[in-house]
């Protein structure tokens, strides 16, 4: 079974079952003593992302609020993929130009010729083997904000405070069950009940975040942490895709006061909306999902200036990078066309 983030096998839905996302990502990790055999060193390794997919924008960001791109270069896949893998087709001849691939498969092959799981972004890539580290997403962020701190541009912000993680870990997982991946439960679940089920506990856990969200700014403390950006790159696609194309239609998020003013605070904080490719995001859902949407036709809608409305969430409080400084404007190679985040 394959899940969106690209796999041998064109197939998303399973008829007459429910969605089970693998979740067995390579281990390996990058750490400051290079415990796994590959240390923290500037250069050494290039991230691999797909701004239409969720799980790199937390990459993308985290990336970018911590500073990391002079030591940790990023190569940016399209958003349509075909059932081998994740291409470079907006680069200059479909080729990273660092790494020298047409296809993110091959960095995987690299590393294990038999790689039989999906070929999935965010992938860190070490340059002079071009083969992939980790794909583990969950940990990567995490590693940034832990194992790259020596690297961290001055007043970068403390996304994992240490007296907060557990409670950031449990918030986070309650946000990947029925959240993050409760989009996708929705979206390809095989059979009625298992699409009930889980479009019931998708809108209860949005109505817990609704409740908490409604008594302070961020989901844990007084500053924007992991459990954000987490909760941040699915409400981002919540209209633009879910609402519709993963049958998520109770309510758009434009219609959640709480998590909708709560969303367009981040939108507009500096390396959140910034790092938004609408466009992208809706021709990866509406194109590659041809099971769900067999004619690839993507909408128009909808309309996104309503992103940079005053949201009002600076009544509540809080320092969205506490005692640190917002980021600094994306370089010129990585920076989002503003018709693509801003307007129509």
């Amino acid at each position: 079974m394959s899940t969106e983030d690209g796999a041998s096998e064109p197939t998303f839905v399973e008829e007459g079952r429910e969605f089970k996302r693998d979740t067995n990502y390579i281990p390996t990790r990058i750490t400051e003593d290079g415990r796994d055999g590959y240390p923290v060193e500037p250069g050494r390794y290039r991230l691999i992302v797909a701004r239409a997919c969720p799980w790199a924008n937390r990459a993308i960001i985290v990336r970018r609020l911590l500073g990391l791109e002079d030591v940790l270069s990023m190569g940016i896949c399209g958003p349509v993929h075909d059932k081998r893998s994740w291409t470079f087709d907006l680069d200059p001849g479909g080729v990273d130009p660092v790494l020298k691939i047409p296809r993110l498969q091959d960095a995987y092959f690299a590393r294990d010729p038999e790689y039989p799981r999906g070929i999935t972004v965010p992938a860190m890539v070490e340059i002079a083997t071009g083969k992939v580290v980790t794909n583990d997403y969950p940990q990567i962020t995490l590693d940034f904000s832990t194992q790259w701190k020596k690297y961290h541009r001055e007043g970068a912000p403390d996304l994992y405070p240490e007296p907060l993680r557990n409670e950031i870990d449990e918030v986070a997982e309650y946000v990947f069950r029925d959240v993050n991946n409760g989009v996708y439960r929705c979206g390809f679940a095989g059979s009625q009940q298992a699409y009930d089920e889980a479009y019931d506990t998708l809108f209860a856990r949005l109505d817990w975040l609704t409740e908490r969200l409604a008594r302070q700014r961020f989901l844990v403390g007084d500053t924007i942490t992991e459990a954000d950006v987490r909760l941040f790159t699915t409400l981002a696609r919540f209209d633009p895709v879910y609402h519709g194309h993963f049958k998520c239609n109770r309510s758009k998020l434009s219609e959640m006061p709480v998590l909708w003013d709560y969303a367009r605070d981040l939108f507009q904080t500096p390396g959140f909306g910034d790092t938004i490719d609408f466009t992208q995001i809706k021709a990866h859902y509406y194109i590659v999902h041809s099971e769900i949407n067999p004619s690839g036709i993507v909408p128009k809608g909808p309309e996104l200036t309503h992103w940079l409305e005053p949201h009002g969430r600076e009544q509540l409080g809080g320092r969205p990078f506490g005692d640190g400084t917002p980021p600094h404007p994306p370089i010129r190679s990585e920076v989002v066309p503003a018709e693509h985040w801003a307007t129509r």
